[in-house]
């Protein structure tokens, strides 16, 4: 009896050439490293050296994350990711009356360049690679990055990493939006330039379907929706006059990794291709790189229990591989405690061992997409690829990513998904080891990470504290031009820099941009 993928596609028990009737592999795979991609973007991929190991860490205070940061680098990770707290994240200063009994619970809380300065006192910028999870605010905590660089003797040129930047899919799954989508869509235009000509060797954008998965997405709508957000990147950056070719190579993207191997793989090199396909007939891009579509992996969350909680270390690990078969730049692993609480020390060095073994003790290092050919692998491909395209088409069908947010078309496209998986799991089709098979009688306990309530009091005393210092007629000047420059066309990242570096407050400055720009209220659509 054949089984269904997560995208409801057919999953036959056995392949073989009569699959694939008119499939030429030499037409369909070309070379690791050569259009389309199918096979991987760099010729050598992992032979050569192996996949950046990220993790995902930022809690509590500046103090407390900059500690498990040094751990982290320690234990051997070659690149960080940083957490930031919800306050942070839809731009509000930690003793904003809205941001009550919200800091530091999901991440760290950055209000201003003394945070910033804490978080990365003691790492050295220049050597290491740094991608931080922020939106609606990205060119806030980038440009406080910049600025805390410059002050370790780090030129901006020698800066790497990334900003997620991704606001189309706040719309559409996650919600952590501030301006409407036209400013949205603006300001990621004028960071494009601005890393153009200051930052050239950052990451500007990685454009995420991970967030739409933990929603519910099937790995077809998870590159679908995806990829048409970037088409709409793309389509705003060459309207406001940048030549595809002058930004396209630091694009990047961000999927997650679920524990069905086969469809993963088949996913990542589907999204290659199309990719590909779109930024060479479309955009008309030249330089190789514009259509190299890489991206970062993190394991899937939302499949993490927490029920027999250690068994997630298993999940951890199918998720991670499937990530490496499939291609990945980068990868974060979820830590096993994750579903309960914060991750523990231990259990964050644990995630970084698990790709540390797949590197290292594994052999799928050794060559060069170890899946290439196999029958049920490129029918898979096939069939996401032609899954994926069928959706970005009616996504343009209704005026493309944003007139397709506004008219809720993604959001119940992924609904519908949710409740798929919802409904096979409650009745037992869909088994998920120690929730709806194979349970304990009883927990065993266990003890999880807390973050101390008295985080908030201590930020807005750091608030009180630099409002007291600094000077006021300068931050109000600073602010004033950002206002000016949001009004009209120039880039606002350069005023934004001025006011930051006074020592304005992440929520002054996003309140700036908000007298100007207004907010995002969702439609009835929604």
């Amino acid at each position: 009896m054949a089984r269904e993928s997560e995208s409801g596609l057919p999953i036959e028990p056995v392949y073989g050439p009569e699959t694939l009737q008119g499939w030429d592999p030499a037409d369909k795979l070309g070379e690791p490293g050569a259009y389309p991609f199918t096979r991987g973007v760099y010729p050598s991929m992992y032979t050569g050296r192996p996949w950046t190991m990220r993790q995902y860490a930022g809690f509590g205070t500046a103090v407390e994350s900059n500690a498990r940061y040094k751990q982290l680098i320690a234990n051997g990770t070659m690149g960080l990711s940083v957490a930031f707290d919800l306050p942070t994240q839809m731009g509000h200063d930690s003793d904003a009356p809205i941001a009550h009994g919200e800091v530091g619970k999901v991440g760290v809380a950055i209000d201003s360049i003394d945070d910033m300065r804490v978080l990365f006192d003691g790492i050295p910028l220049d050597k290491v690679s740094t991608s931080m999870t922020i939106n609606a605010p990205a060119s806030l905590l980038l440009l406080l990055y910049q600025l805390v660089a410059e002050e370790q003797g780090v030129s901006a040129d020698r800066l790497t990493g990334t900003i997620q930047n991704d606001v189309l899919k706040e719309y559409i799954a996650r919600g952590t939006y501030i301006f409407p989508p036209k400013p949205s869509l603006r300001l990621i235009a004028d960071i494009f330039k601005y890393c153009r000509s200051e930052i050239p060797k950052w990451n500007t954008i990685s454009i995420s379907g991970y967030h739409m998965a933990e929603a519910g997405a099937s790995p077809a709508q998870e590159i679908a929706f995806t990829l048409a957000d970037g088409i709409e990147y793309v389509r705003t950056a060459v309207a406001a006059g940048m030549d595809v070719d002058d930004f396209a190579p630091r694009l990047s993207f961000f999927f997650v990794a679920r524990t069905t191997i086969l469809e993963e793989v088949a996913k990542f090199r589907a999204a290659r291709r199309i990719w590909a396909r779109v930024m060479r007939e479309e955009f008309g891009a030249k330089n190789p790189k514009s259509l190299m579509l890489r991206f970062h992996t993190q394991t899937a969350g939302v499949q993490l229990t927490a029920q027999q909680p250690e068994v997630n270390l298993v999940r951890v690990a199918v998720q991670g591989l499937a990530a490496v078969l499939g291609g990945t730049q980068s990868l974060h692993t979820n830590s096993f405690d994750e579903a309960i609480a914060l991750p523990t020390d231990k259990s964050a060095r644990l995630a970084l061992r698990t790709q540390q073994v797949l590197a290292y003790e594994t052999d799928v290092t050794a060559t060069v997409d170890p899946f290439a050919g196999s029958y049920v692998i490129e029918k898979m491909t096939d069939d996401v690829e032609a899954a994926a395209v069928e959706l970005m088409r009616k996504v343009e069908d209704l005026g493309g990513a944003v007139a397709a947010i506004e008219h809720g078309f993604q959001k119940n496209e992924i609904e519908r998904s949710a409740y798929r998986i919802a409904q096979e799991t409650d009745s037992g089709e869909r088994v998920v080891v120690g929730v709806n098979r194979f349970q304990l009688d009883e927990e065993e306990p266990y003890e999880p990470l807390r973050v101390d309530p008295a985080i908030e009091a201590q930020q807005a005393q750091r608030l009180a504290k630099l409002r007291a210092e600094r000077d006021q007629a300068a931050v109000d000047s600073a602010l004033a031009d950002l206002k000016k420059a949001a009004e009209g066309t120039d880039n606002v990242l350069y005023p934004m820099r001025e006011a930051l570096k006074a020592r304005a407050t992440v929520g002054e400055v996003c309140n700036a941009l908000r007298d100007v720009w207004g907010t995002y209220v969702p439609s009835d659509a929604f």
